[in-house]
C-alpha cells in the first residue's frame, strides 16, 4: 500500500506543472461560469438578439410610414378598409374568392 502511494506521489510531483496547466484549462474552458463555452453560447444569444432587434426596427419603420399614411390621407383609411375588413360602399358588391 505505501509503495502505491508512493508512486502517486512519485507521479504527481513530476508532472505538477502539467496537472495545474491541465485542470487549469479544463476550469476556464468548460467548467467555470466565465467559460470559453458559455462564452460561445452568449456570443450566439447576443447575434439572435441583435437580428430580432432588426427585425423590429423594421417592422416599426413600416408601422410608422402607415401611421402616417393613415393619418395624412382619407383614401388610404378606405383602401385598408376594404382590403383587410371587407367593407364596401352601398354601390357595391364584394366576391371574395379562396383557394380551398
Amino acid at each position: 500500500m505505501a509503495s502505491k502511494i508512493h508512486a502517486v506521489w512519485n507521479f504527481l510531483s513530476h508532472y505538477k506543472y502539467l496537472i495545474v496547466v491541465v485542470v487549469g484549462v479544463a476550469v476556464v474552458g468548460v467548467i467555470d461560469d466565465n467559460s470559453f463555452l458559455r462564452r460561445l453560447q452568449y456570443d450566439a444569444q447576443i447575434s439572435n438578439l441583435k437580428a430580432e432587434i432588426e427585425h423590429y426596427d423594421a417592422q416599426n419603420e413600416e408601422n410608422v410610414r402607415q401611421l402616417k399614411e393613415l393619418n395624412g390621407d382619407p383614401k388610404a383609411i378606405e383602401k385598408i378598409a376594404r382590403e383587410r375588413y371587407f367593407m364596401k360602399a352601398d354601390d357595391e358588391d364584394i366576391f371574395v374568392f379562396s383557394e380551398q
